[in-house]
């Protein structure tokens, strides 16, 4: 893995909104959030190499999930006791997933290690997906790219049509007026449109429950269609964790809508699977040593939120100094400790490694990079390539 310096294409605002990258600036100074003056080169047998690690890893926690399950260890996970029925339902009926991402921390020469499993409400996908794609044919054309995430999509939407044959339309809801969820959701429904279905955008603090029919309907902000068509399907770029602590949220059980993310994907998004990932598979060369006991962290460590986003809340210790800290709202459920992993450091731009899942296959990466040891929401996302 290789960090090197990129002319930026002319115009290249112009060129990425024109593909739906709408959300390329961020921060009160307006920073590039995508960054083409810089791109990572990977070799053909480093991008087998993470494919490979993904899937394994895949596999590995929805194991690990089974055992959480198997033995009830729900407060661990900080799943509410209301909740429990439904993450249970949910996981034995095996609901359909669309997709995921894993960051890793790579160091050259060496394997990923698993940082976190976004297993919920990954962002960053127009980017990886598309941005990046346009970028490698306008400027690398010869090259190639791990990068199959549009095509899964499709087909993933196209294998839920085929296990829900009867289904033509799908709600998708989200965070009005937050930039960066309405272009992943506004991507989402454009995939799910190629593989044949109808879509409706929600604001979901429209969404409502209908008592009389015992249905979740959507609000009147929905577009297109009767606001009262109830939602027999829906997409929800929202954190199960939140939804349920919602007011709404106490009908979730009984209401017949299919989610997507469905309530299992609970298990894999929550951080302390990765304790619960090392108990079971201790020394796997993927994984970091991982406690929700601080004693047992050693000297260099990060401590994280079981629940969280965007690098909030995040202690790192070093020789057992606090040597960074962000701050944020989360951490009432409780953290995890997670042995602290060296990033490479490209002058001063530390990148972290996001392999995405598609319908329980990998499907590409993405490269987020920073100028501190935490990973956050003004991290600059940079494309990459690998020869051929």
């Amino acid at each position: 893995m290789r960090r090197l310096d990129s002319t930026p294409r002319p115009a290249w605002p112009d060129r990425v909104e024109k593909i739906g990258l709408t959300y390329h600036r961020q921060g009160a100074a307006s920073q590039a959030y995508w960054n083409e003056s810089a791109c990572y080169e990977f070799s053909a047998a480093e991008v087998s190499q993470l494919e490979s690690a993904m899937s394994e890893l895949h596999a590995l926690l929805i194991d690990v999930a089974e055992t959480v399950v198997h033995r009830g260890d729900w407060e661990r996970l900080a799943i509410p006791e209301k909740a429990v029925p439904m993450v249970l339902q949910s996981w034995e009926n095996d609901d359909f997933s669309l997709y995921g991402r894993f960051d890793f921390a790579w160091m050259p020469g060496g394997v990923p290690k698993l940082l976190e499993y976004n297993a919920d409400t990954p962002t960053s996908l127009v980017e990886a997906s598309v941005a990046q794609w346009f970028w490698l044919q306008d400027t690398r054309p010869e090259m190639d790219q791990f990068n199959s995430i549009h095509e899964r999509l499709v087909a993933g939407w196209k294998r839920y049509a085929t296990l829900n044959p009867s289904l033509r339309l799908l709600d998708f809801t989200s965070v009005a007026g937050h930039p960066e969820d309405e272009q992943t959701v506004s991507y989402l429904m454009d995939t799910a449109q190629n593989a044949g279905f109808q879509t409706r955008w929600s604001n979901i603090a429209d969404l409502g429950w209908d008592a009389q029919n015992q249905v979740f309907v959507s609000g009147p902000n929905a577009d297109r269609m009767d606001p009262s068509t109830p939602l027999v399907a829906c997409f929800k770029l929202y954190p199960w964790e939140w939804l349920w602590r919602e007011p709404a949220g106490e009908h979730l059980p009984q209401a017949p809508t299919l989610w997507i993310e469905p309530a299992w994907k609970a298990l894999l998004s929550n951080k302390a699977i990765l304790a619960c990932a090392w108990e079971l598979h201790r020394g796997h060369p993927n994984l970091l040593p991982c406690f929700l006991d601080e004693s047992q962290a050693g000297r260099d460590y990060v401590k994280k939120p079981k629940l969280s986003r965007e690098g909030a809340n995040i202690t790192v210790v070093a020789d057992g100094q606090i040597v960074a800290q962000t701050p944020g709202d989360y951490g009432q459920d409780g953290f995890v400790y997670q042995a602290l992993a060296n990033l490479p450091d490209f002058a001063g731009s530390r990148p972290v490694i996001g392999g995405w899942m598609v319908d329980h296959e990998p499907a590409g990466l993405g490269v987020r990079e920073s100028d501190g040891l935490v990973t956050d929401n003004l991290s600059r996302f940079v494309p990459h390539f690998f020869r051929p």
